[in-house]
């Protein structure tokens, strides 16, 4: 592993992979919406996040990896059925998100380009599937993602410079906020290790054949990495958005991301904040049909014979979905509280599986990280039914 350069790194491209699936138009529209609302206090619920996301992904990782299996194998192993029931959630779920993912990334090529939105779409879908027609699909994925996810992290580095942001504020209220709101908290969370992008890392690695308890630091190593460069983006968004708010600009409520961008950087930031969303969406594409066919493996096998085919299929699908119908709003707003609500359903059964020697032989799962790892089950499952009665009050 040590010899891979930096754009072959299978490792490094299942991080990225990860990070960018969770980069998306929704993870940029609700880092900017929420920022407006709680100011500098939205660092508490980054920093929370943060922890909480980590807490997560090591566990998903590890056991992924050292069983060998599929997230949707092992919890068929720890309760029978369940493994169906978790693939059709992601499964839908996926769709829901890369019908939002593909309207970003058709937003993306308009503020660039002055195209429609339909035809960025296109053009848009043309380009993801282009990445799963070669037959080394696995390296152009990891490719993909790290070239389009360092180009995003640097063009926000200098809008973020450029809003001139209130950083001391900002470090203050990350440790001791105004308010604190456990709804944002749930849907920040979910948006970044929600649904599919809990797995997808974990499911690049092992379609990369990386596994095994002899891989396990690395492996762990690559899951704490995802969390990171995702966070990063998501705090360079921060400050950007706060550097705004701060001086007393209204962010649009139609795109406040875009609001963002321009205020800091003028013309060239609204273009800055095309190429950023489009890269943002193009990888969540990408990462979204991946991860959701992966889970499609266990509901025939014709799947993992034509595995390139009915990602490219899927792909497809999202974007005449999209220009059917539109993007709908409504079920990508339920998509993300389902995605949320998801990950403590299939972090307990991960957990549940730690100890199980069917599933992990004679791997030992450290039990402190198995406690962070229910306490993570236990924080969304109460935020979740929070969040959930709150909209029948």
């Amino acid at each position: 592993m040590k010899n891979k350069s930096f754009l072959s790194d299978p490792l490094l491209g299942a991080a990225f992979l990860m990070a960018t699936s969770a980069i998306g138009p929704g993870f940029i529209t609700q880092t900017t919406k929420f920022t407006a609302e709680l100011k500098a206090s939205f660092g508490f619920v980054i920093l929370i996040s943060v922890l909480m996301d980590i807490g997560a992904q090591l566990n998903i990782w590890r056991i992924i990896s050292i069983s060998k299996l599929y997230a949707q194998d092992i919890a068929n192993k720890v309760l029978p059925g369940t493994g169906y029931v978790l693939s059709i959630l992601i499964i839908l779920g996926g769709i829901a998100f890369n019908i939002g993912n593909i309207a970003g990334a058709g937003l993306g090529l308009q503020v660039l380009t002055g195209c429609s939105v339909q035809t960025g779409a296109i053009i848009s879908c043309i380009i993801a599937v282009v990445v799963f027609i070669f037959k080394e699909a696995g390296k152009a994925i990891d490719i993909f993602a790290k070239l389009l996810g360092f180009i995003m992290i640097g063009l926000t580095l200098f809008v973020a410079f450029q809003s001139h942001p209130p950083m001391a504020e900002a470090v203050m209220k990350t440790f001791v906020p105004d308010t604190i709101n456990e709804t944002i908290i749930l849907t920040i969370v979910g948006g970044t290790v929600g649904g599919y992008i809990s797995f997808a890392g974990a499911h690049r690695l092992l379609e990369a054949g990386i596994s095994g308890e002899e891989n396990i630091k690395s492996v762990s190593t690559s899951a704490v990495s995802a969390i990171l460069i995702a966070s990063l983006m998501r705090i360079l968004l921060f400050v950007a958005a706060l550097g705004i708010v701060w001086q007393g600009i209204i962010l649009s409520t139609q795109n406040p991301a875009a609001t963002v961008f321009q205020s800091a950087a003028g013309q060239v930031g609204y273009k800055i904040f095309g190429l950023v969303l489009w890269s943002a969406a193009i990888t969540s594409v990408v990462g979204s049909a991946f991860t959701s066919v992966t889970f499609a493996k266990l509901l025939h096998p014709v799947v993992t014979k034509k595995f390139r085919e009915i990602i490219i299929a899927f792909i497809i699908f999202s974007t005449i979905i999209f220009l059917i119908v539109g993007q709908p709003v409504k079920v990508l707003v339920m998509a993300g509280a389902i995605n949320g609500l998801i990950l403590p359903f299939a972090l307990s059964i991960i957990l549940a599986a730690a100890y199980k020697k069917t599933i992990t032989g004679n791997y030992k799962h450290p039990y402190w990280l198995a406690a962070a790892g229910w306490v993570v089950v236990a924080a969304m499952t109460y935020m979740g039914i929070k969040a959930i009665s709150g909209l029948f009050i």
